[in-house]
Parts: structure tokens; C-alpha cells; sequence
């Protein structure tokens, strides 16, 4: 829909009509001898000065940089490029340019590792028949873009961040809900405290006494309901009770903990699902040939900032002149 603003472009007609308007001058002159002269009707000159030609021609530009700004213009300047990922290794990215031979393109290093996104999104700054090579921890996502440009993208898988989760079990059986979190491993580690604190994100209570009214936590796994008698009236799915409180979401079941594998892994991959962001994993390298049908994104505002600031130079200078005609 921005494109359609390049529609408004016959209005720079209206600052030429106006100016030929204004310029008309009655010419007349005083003659000592003029009631000798016979009758003549009064003539008019159209007279165009240099400043008010220059005010013509600032008042088009002015009007036509608005309409650039609204259509979001975009100008293809970009050559063979090289797109970095923020964490990309820049070892390992110097060899890769030097393998596929774009030592002499231009290096581009963006703040993501989105990397086909944010091409994606500026596509339209290429001009056509530029090739670009995309080195970047890539998300992988459901399905690849496509580009109207050759894009060759070769990622490095970066090793998963290792992050704590703090757990706090109050049961009689905590020997039992130990045994589900021993047996997890990977890059989240979950750490079991003796007590709650301000670090728990999970609260398995398994006590029919409440809680301190001042405790905590994103959420809790309750295993006696006497504790919180809320949850007799909550909604549940599967005999999962669930719901919403000033202490923080609350998830209360009869059967805790759980007996076997089956369900422990159910009652694990929930809490991930609904607790957590997946772990993003990076896409293959691979070859992404070019596209002519592929779409454009609405656009980028690569040119917004610098028609922002000529908007606002050519404003101060229709100003000045206009100014300086009227004295």
C-alpha cells in the first residue's frame, strides 16, 4: 500500500501553478503628459525572479522528499555481500568467505542471528544479479523464505546455553520427585533447594498446610489440595487442575508424583511447553537458488532517517527564502 503514495506525484504541479499566479504584475507608468495620450487598457508582465525560482524549486523537492517518505523509498545499491550473524565465530567466517570466494564482497555484521529475516525484510536495497553468502547461526524455521537473490547460507551449530532453573520440594516424598529432576540432563540444569526462596521457579507443595502468605513463585505444583482450597474449583483438563493466583499459577493433581517414565515425561514436557521457550535449532547450510516470483515485504525504511533529515533541511530553507522575498 506504500507504493501507492508515487500516485501523488502530479501534486508538485500545484507550487508551479501557484507561482505563475503570483507573478503577475500590472505595468504602468506615471506620465507628466499622459491625459494627451489616447485610452489604452493596462497590460500584465509575468515576471519570474531568481529567488522565486529557487522557491519553486525547494517547495517541489520539499514536496516530493514528503511523498518519498510516505511510499518509503528504496534505491538498490547493495552488491555481492557477506551477512554475519551477531554470534558467528569471525574465525571460522574468514574461512568460509575465503571457500566460497567473496573475499572481495562487502561484509555486512548484523545484531541478529535471524539472519534470512532481516534479509528478508531489506531485500529490496540489492540490485539485480548480486549474490550474497550468509554465515550466521540460523534459526531454523518451518519453512525457508524465498529470495529474489541467490543466497548461499552455511551455518555453524553454536553450542546450547546452559542455563539453572532453582526447584523447591516441601513433601514427606521428596525422595521421589528428586528422582524425576536426577534423571534430567541437558543444557537447563534444575537445581533442587532445601527451602523455598526467591530464586524458585517451581514450588512442588505436597503438605496440607498453606504456604507463608508472603511465598512466592512463577509457579506451583500442588500434590495436596487441602493446602490450597481454590483449586477444588478451577478448570482441569485430565484431572490437571490449573489456575491463576497472587501467589502465581497454580497446577494441582491427586496422583503426585508421578509413578512411572510415561508420566513424568508428560508432566515434563508440559512444564517446558508452557513455561519455557524452545531451544532454537540452527538450520543446515545449504543453497537458496533465486526466486523472480518471490514476494517483497511491504518495506524496510532503509531511506526514512535520511529523507527525515533533507524533510527537515529543505522545510528551514522554503522558510529562509520565503522570508527573504517578502523583504
Amino acid at each position: 500500500m506504500n507504493s501507492l503514495w508515487w500516485l501523488a506525484l502530479p501534486v508538485l504541479l500545484l507550487p508551479v501553478w501557484w507561482h505563475r499566479q503570483r507573478r503577475e504584475r500590472i505595468k504602468a507608468q506615471p506620465l507628466a503628459t499622459a491625459r494627451f495620450l489616447p485610452r489604452t487598457d493596462p497590460q500584465q508582465l509575468r515576471v519570474w525572479e531568481w529567488a522565486d525560482r529557487m522557491l519553486l524549486l525547494v517547495r517541489c523537492l520539499l514536496l516530493a522528499a514528503v511523498i518519498a517518505w510516505l511510499a518509503d523509498l528504496v534505491v538498490p545499491w547493495r552488491g555481492d555481500t557477506v551477512l554475519t550473524g551477531a554470534t558467528t565465530d569471525p574465525a571460522w567466517a574468514e574461512q568460509q568467505i575465503g571457500e566460497a570466494g567473496f573475499k572481495d564482497a562487502r561484509r555486512l555484521r548484523l545484531a541478529t542471528d535471524d539472519a534470512l529475516g532481516w534479509l528478508r525484510e531489506h531485500e529490496r536495497e540489492w540490485r539485480d544479479g548480486a549474490h550474497l553468502l550468509v554465515l550466521a547461526n540460523q534459526p531454523m524455521a518451518a519453512a525457508m523464505p524465498r529470495f529474489r537473490h541467490s543466497v548461499e547460507l552455511r551455518s555453524k551449530a553454536a553450542p546450547f546455553a546452559t542455563s539453572e532453573h532453582h526447584i523447591a520440594i516441601v513433601s514427606p516424598r521428596a525422595q521421589q520427585w528428586r528422582v524425576m529432576f536426577a534423571a534430567l540432563d541437558g543444557p537447563r540444569r534444575y537445581l533442587v533447594d532445601d527451602a523455598p526462596n526467591e530464586k524458585s521457579e517451581l514450588i512442588i507443595w505436597d503438605v496440607p498446610q498453606a504456604p507463608p502468605a508472603a511465598m512466592r513463585a512463577p509457579l506451583w505444583w500442588i500434590g495436596d489440595a487441602s493446602a490450597f482450597p481454590e483449586l477444588r474449583k478451577a478448570p482441569s483438563v485430565d484431572g490437571l487442575s490449573y489456575m491463576d493466583s497472587t501467589r502465581g499459577r497454580l497446577w494441582g493433581f491427586a496422583n503426585w508424583p508421578p509413578k512411572d517414565a510415561d508420566s513424568a515425561r508428560a508432566l515434563f514436557e508440559t512444564w517446558q511447553r508452557l513455561h519455557y521457550a524452545p531451544l532454537a535449532y540452527p538450520a543446515p547450510s545449504q543453497a537458496l537458488a533465486a526466486s523472480p516470483s518471490a514476494p517483497f515485504v511491504p518495506g524496510s525504511g532503509a531511506l526514512r532517517d535520511f529523507l527525515a533529515i533533507a524533510l527537515l533541511a529543505l522545510f528551514a530553507l522554503e522558510r529562509i527564502l520565503t522570508h527573504a522575498r517578502r523583504h
